[in-house]
């Protein structure tokens, strides 16, 4: 088996449109013609370590435990709001890697910007589409996907 190490820019998607169902379900249809396509990658634990080191701070410090009635010694990471954004952003800014043909409602294109990623990451349909994209990378196992698979 054979593996391209090198290639990391990720996978390519078309996009599809989601709908959520009377009973909370979200069902996924299939992709547009002529839609906008997005590059995507799952996050490897060496980049996620990266973006959390620049987010983050270890802080440790020592409690006292009743139980044993020795100080035991606590590490927990300390993170501000803003901190808390800005690793949001920087996971985002990594999991999106490109797009094509997404367009805006005037008909402009949308360039592949830090700032586009995370307005469009407020949109739900978006949202949902990337999130549903990245768990088909991961392979991650849902009802939905085994169905899908099946009826393929």
């Amino acid at each position: 088996m054979r593996f391209d190490i090198e290639n990391t820019q990720g996978e390519w998607f078309t996009f599809f449109e989601s709908e959520i169902m009377p009973d909370g379900e979200i069902k996924y249809l299939d992709p547009i013609e002529g839609a906008g396509k997005v590059c995507l990658r799952i996050s490897d634990p060496e980049s996620i370590e990266k973006i959390q080191s620049q987010t983050r701070k270890k802080v440790a410090e020592f409690v006292y435990n009743p139980k044993t009635r020795a100080m035991d010694r606590v590490i927990y990471f300390d993170q501000t709001p803003a901190q808390e954004q800005k690793e949001r952003e920087l996971i985002w800014n990594f999991a999106i890697t490109d797009w094509k043909d997404l367009l805006d409602m005037k008909g402009v294109s949308i360039p592949c910007t830090l700032e586009n990623k995370m307005k469009l990451m407020n949109v739900p349909q978006f949202a949902r589409f990337i999130g549903r994209c990245l768990q088909l990378i991961s392979g991650a196992k849902t009802e939905q996907a085994d169905i899908e698979i099946k009826n393929f």
